[in-house]
């Protein structure tokens, strides 16, 4: 992602990501739009070269910890899909008015689009040990908790936390580090 300040090694490491929606819009507050990201990290996860180890995703950005020889184009691929499925979904079943937040949000430079849904860039912070990795899968499943909209991290349907946890998740999960 080329606007970014934060720099990613390809070649298969692991990173702790987040990336947010823009003018920090609860758009996975709606179901469906929660669902197309799900959906879209499924399909990442299927593909061969990236490995989902951890997720939560909450209403209005998400954290991730993935591992990929092309990380940034994965995220990239993810957010582009992402984007224009929830426009699709927005136009087609509202509500509205986040349509307009999104346009009214959208970077001038971007002359080829009338929305932005994401925030440019991502925020990728390479783990290099065990105990980086566990401290990052923590905060993540723990996120909506300390949000205070759940009472348990396992209570949160949108995250990797019941897939530690010897469940089944939404999201196909590798739980060891690259």
């Amino acid at each position: 992602m080329g606007r970014s300040r934060y720099q990613v090694v390809d070649g298969g490491n692991t990173y702790f990501v987040t990336s947010s929606l823009i003018r920090w819009i609860p758009l996975f507050s709606i179901p469906e739009c929660a669902h197309i990201f799900i959906d879209s990290l499924n399909w990442l996860s299927r593909q061969e070269h990236v490995d989902v180890h951890a997720w939560v995703l909450m209403e209005n950005h998400t954290h991730l910890i993935l591992s990929s020889p092309t990380l940034s184009t994965d995220m990239k691929r993810i957010k582009s899909f992402t984007a224009r499925r929830i426009v699709d979904y927005l136009k087609n079943h509202g509500p509205h008015f986040w349509l307009r937040e999104m346009s009214a949000g959208k970077k001038s430079h971007k002359v080829d689009q009338s929305y932005q849904v994401w925030q440019e860039g991502f925020h990728p912070k390479q783990m290099v040990s065990m105990a980086q990795f566990v401290r990052n899968v923590e905060y993540i499943h723990n996120n909506p908790m300390k949000r205070g909209y759940v009472d348990a991290p396992e209570h949160w349907r949108y995250s990797s936390c019941r897939n530690y946890l010897g469940g089944e998740g939404l999201v196909e999960i590798s739980r060891t580090m690259s």
